[in-house]
């Protein structure tokens, strides 16, 4: 059975330095930022090491200092956020500030590693400066295949949910995140290469859920997606407590 597993081991300079001015606490409270969640509720995971819930203007982070990645990051779209999505692009990486020097990835970790630093919530969902420029922080970041990022998983995954949501009559709840099977990391500060990403869709006013499943390659290819049952039974994770049945 595959597993939901950590692995071991414009906008001014002022708005990024306040978004980086203290450490996250070691939980995962959400309860500064729960409109992320579908009924209030965020996934039910077991308990990690260094697990520091973040929450960001457009989207909130569970984040792991063992993979030094997202666990997952939740999102709350809906008609209007899509068509404000229109920001120019802020296309500058930055170290979370809140969260401990020895958690976060850093910029050398992603230099000529072979990997991109694959967007969880994609930049292109941001509907303010502020996310967008909030968006590039490495904590919403994963090494990703250079060509699934820019390929298959912007196409077929990112603009197929934004287009989607585009024509829901409610709330959209998305929630992306890695799936580590294997121990491969990058840089000096050992962040961890997914296996594989997924990304969860939950139309809340019209209670259904799917998921894409893809493998973290440059080979892989749109596919049909996976049913939440599935998503469950494959990460041992129940990502829609109380708002949608796992079985």
């Amino acid at each position: 059975m595959l597993t939901f597993m950590l692995v071991k081991h414009a906008l001014t300079l002022a708005t990024l330095c306040l978004i980086q001015t203290s450490f996250a606490q070691p939980s995962t409270d959400f309860s500064k930022c729960p409109q992320f969640f579908a009924k209030s509720k965020p996934p039910v995971v077991k308990p990690q090491p260094k697990l520091r819930a973040l929450c960001f203007d457009a989207f909130a982070i569970l984040h792991s200092g063992v993979s030094k990645t997202p666990v997952y990051v939740a999102q709350k779209l809906d008609r209007e956020s899509i068509a404000d999505a229109d920001e120019k692009r802020f296309d500058k990486f930055y170290e979370e500030g809140r969260l401990p020097k020895e958690e976060r990835a850093t910029l050398e970790d992603y230099k000529h590693s072979g990997w991109s630093r694959g967007h969880m919530a994609p930049a292109g969902d941001m509907p303010t400066p502020s996310a967008m420029a909030q968006s590039f922080s490495l904590a919403n970041m994963v090494p990703q295949a250079i060509k699934h990022n820019g390929g298959a998983w912007a196409n077929s995954v990112e603009k197929a949910t934004r287009h989607y949501v585009a024509r829901a009559r409610g709330n959209v709840y998305v929630i992306t995140g890695p799936v580590f099977e294997s121990f491969q990391t990058i840089g000096p500060g050992q962040v961890a290469v997914p296996t594989y990403l997924f990304k969860l869709v939950y139309d809340e006013e019209r209670n259904i859920a799917w998921a894409y499943w893809h493998a973290n390659s440059n080979e892989t290819r749109g596919s049909k997606p996976i049913s939440y049952a599935e998503l469950v039974r494959r990460t041992g994770v129940d990502f829609l407590p109380g708002a949608f049945p796992s079985r």
